[in-house]
């Protein structure tokens, strides 16, 4: 395929996926704070009806134009068909589940394009709040049309870190860390694009997280000027024979690289 033409298809790709994010956050919206049907998954996390009526929208939209691209959702039994597909889109319905069901808005439809373990095309969508995040692999980072960028802060100490208090508690560190700013979201997502828009400077999380929980962000953070890595640097990898990723760092590049020199110590789980 000549580069114009890639261009083209890549654009169609970005265009089908946007329009299908937030139509999908329409639909979870009018389900939020009405009190949906949910229960418990064998994993022990919360589902709802919300989240697989979204889930049906977007297999619909997204692979119902494109059938040739493998598919891998939350809320979808994963199929190892996918691995061998060159493009596959990855799904987060509602991403942050507890908190759309309490009726709090910090969930989001999550939606990334995956080619060749890589994301090239990314949209994070917080429909209470009115936020778009989109990015598109080398053109940059987007919040409602906006272009946005990573914090300059150089500094952990007086950073704000998007992140729940007890993964810094003292006991689990050789080193205790500075005084920060600590603040969380429900959803992993949200927590990456509050740093790719500079909101807040960073994120780190101990819990392992599945490509549909960082996909997309993971982009748009890049997209922004940050970096997004593992604890000990590695980068993420997706559509892998197992879908998980066991710690997750993002942050700006100076600050990236100071918190990681002090993460990287951090036990394996």
């Amino acid at each position: 395929m000549r580069e114009a033409e890639a261009a083209t298809f890549a654009g169609a790709d970005e265009a089908l996926m946007v329009d299908a994010v937030r139509d999908a956050g329409r639909l979870a919206l009018s389900f939020f704070g009405n009190g949906p049907r949910q229960w418990t998954k064998g994993d022990s996390t919360p589902v709802s009806e919300a989240d697989l009526a979204v889930n049906d929208l977007l297999r619909e939209r997204l692979q119902g134009e494109r059938p040739g691209y493998g598919w891998l959702s939350e809320e979808t039994e994963d199929d190892d068909s996918r691995l061998g597909c060159d493009r596959v889109w990855v799904v987060d319905p509602i991403d942050g589940t507890r908190s759309f069901l309490k009726g709090v808005p910090h969930w989001t439809v999550s939606v990334a394009l995956i080619e060749n373990g890589v994301p090239v095309i990314g949209c994070v969508f917080n429909p209470a709040e009115g936020e778009l995040f989109t990015a598109h692999r080398g053109t940059g980072a987007r919040l409602n049309g906006k272009d946005i960028q990573v914090s300059g802060c150089n500094s952990i100490g007086g950073c704000r870190m998007m992140g729940h208090a007890f993964v810094f508690d003292r006991k689990r560190w050789r080193d205790p860390w500075p005084e920060m700013e600590t603040e969380t979201r429900n959803s992993m997502a949200y927590r990456l694009c509050l740093v790719a828009s500079g909101d807040w400077d960073a994120t780190f999380t101990i819990t392992s997280k599945a490509d549909w929980d960082v996909a997309a962000a993971d982009l748009i953070v890049s997209e922004a000027g940050g970096r997004v890595s593992t604890h000990d640097g590695t980068a993420l990898v997706y559509n892998q024979p197992v879908p998980k990723h066991p710690t997750v760092l993002a942050a700006g590049p100076d600050l990236h690289s100071s918190l990681m020199a002090r993460t990287r110590s951090f036990p394996e789980k």
